[in-house]
């Protein structure tokens, strides 16, 4: 017995502009995220610190 269940996106109420906003946050999320994790290791931040001793949170 196979039941399936599904609603169509103009069912759960989602629009056009709604269904862009997701799929752009969908395609550029990822791409922000590796982006970020690489410029915010613990090796970059160290190297950072090391430069810019004086610009430390608290240092002033």
């Amino acid at each position: 017995m196979n039941n399936y269940f599904a609603l169509t996106v103009t069912e759960m109420g989602i629009g056009k502009i709604e269904l862009v906003v997701i799929v752009a946050v969908i395609l550029i999320f990822p791409i922000l995220f590796v982006y970020a994790s690489k410029n915010l290791d613990a090796k970059g931040v160290f190297e950072w610190m090391m430069e810019k001793p004086n610009d430390w949170i608290g240092k002033k």
